[in-house]
């Protein structure tokens, strides 16, 4: 009882400081321009990881973060990023993306295709020095995973971002989130193929039939019942396609998203799915930005992190700029219209790190190529409204 007693105590002390810390530092130092909540979370979740904390006060965040904490956070964790995940895969409206199929296809696919590329570069010279490659991985799917982060585009970010911009409905935030979705749908393509066990194939061949087969009869229980129920069916769907796609082999965010996809935006009313979202990352994604810093390490030492990350930033950072810019030259865009886009697509953070993630998980990556791979979508985040916000001022724009 006691032991149980203490271990509360302790998961409340990580509680208090993970909402606090970076509210206060949010607050007080007025990042909002720079640094918006979510990126300070993120930033406040590295600080406390044993990379820095855990490295300036080893006894006392060994103390607060011991086993026991770390595994209740983690469950907050997951349900946190599952639910996020299954909401930003409801989102998804790709009826509009049809509707405009030749230039969203040919933006979503250069500006996906061309920072993939630069990262993928940038993995083969990180794979020539050791630290960087996990047990658990080979050389095709640390080059892929690498170069699939530089080019992710977070979309619940880009929302967020959208909306604090004001273009959220006009028709330029309607054409980015076309973009964003389609290349989100690409991701977790990716992602899947990245994990392909053949070992498991079997499994995973099962799971694709089996949630075929479900998504028919979910989709026509979801069409029959009161959309207040739809919200609870929604949840014990999300857990079934979670537990199954982690059964196969696949991981379980993937059978997350792929819950979210398969269901109808327009079954669920949009201010209560706003106002779910916001509360998630409120009251619960805050624990998974912590529980992601305390996997950030510096075995191969801090320098090196941060060079890689240096370098994977400006990859992905020139990859995402050089694709819009080429599609806009194709498309025939006004002028200045490409660098808007490029750099709203810059957001990373969030979908990023959920995708870095799970690399880390099945041991493609290590903990230090997770770090880089971390500062690098803060970096990329908190560049995007700085360098969108002159742009669509009114008067001349920066040449494209």
């Amino acid at each position: 009882m006691n032991h149980a007693t203490h271990t509360a105590e302790l998961f409340l002390i990580a509680m208090l400081i993970i909402f606090s810390v970076p509210y206060l530092i949010w607050r007080g130092l007025r990042t909002e321009y720079y640094a918006p909540l979510v990126v300070v979370q993120i930033v406040g979740g590295i600080l406390l990881g044993p990379g820095v904390l855990g490295a300036a006060f080893p006894e006392a965040h060994a103390a607060v973060f011991n086993p026991q904490v770390i595994a209740a956070l983690n469950g907050v964790a997951w349900w946190a990023v599952m639910i996020f995940v299954f909401i930003a895969g409801l989102e998804l409206d790709l009826s509009e993306a049809w509707k405009h199929r030749i230039e969203t296809g040919v933006t979503a696919g250069l500006s996906l295709i061309t920072p993939l590329a630069f990262g993928a570069v940038a993995a083969i010279g990180l794979l020539r020095f050791p630290g960087w490659a996990g047990p658990g991985g080979q050389a095709w799917q640390v080059v892929l995973g690498i170069g699939m982060a530089c080019a992710v585009t977070a979309l619940p970010i880009l929302m967020l971002f959208r909306d604090k911009l004001e273009i959220l409905r006009q028709p330029l935030g309607q054409r980015i989130l076309r973009y964003a979705s389609l290349d989100d749908i690409a991701i977790w393509g990716v992602l899947a193929l990245i994990l392909l066990d053949w070992e498991r194939l079997g499994r995973q061949a099962t799971f694709v039939v089996g949630f075929a087969l479900a998504a028919v009869a979910v989709r026509a229980l979801m069409k029959r019942i009161p959309e207040s129920d739809r919200w609870y069916v929604g949840l014990i769907w999300l857990a079934a396609c979670g537990l199954a796609g982690d059964w196969s082999g696949l991981h379980f965010m993937v059978g997350a998203f792929l819950a979210g996809v398969v269901l109808d935006k327009a079954w669920f009313d949009r201010t209560r799915m706003d106002l779910f979202r916001d509360h998630i990352l409120l009251a619960i994604m805050p624990v998974f930005f912590l529980s992601t810093g305390l996997r950030t390490h510096w075995d191969v030492g801090g320098t090196a992190v941060f060079m890689a990350a240096g370098v994977l930033l400006v990859a992905s950072v020139a990859g995402k700029l050089a694709g819009v810019h080429l599609a806009g030259r194709i498309l025939k865009w006004r002028k200045g219209e490409a660098s808007v886009i490029g750099w709203l697509l810059q957001t990373k953070a969030l979908i990023m790190i959920i995708f870095a993630n799970i690399l880390l998980d099945r041991q493609i990556i290590t903990n230090d190529a997770f770090t880089a791979l971390l500062l690098m979508a803060v970096g990329s985040t908190m560049l995007t409204i700085p360098m969108v916000t002159p742009l669509l001022k009114p008067g001349p724009k920066r040449p494209t």
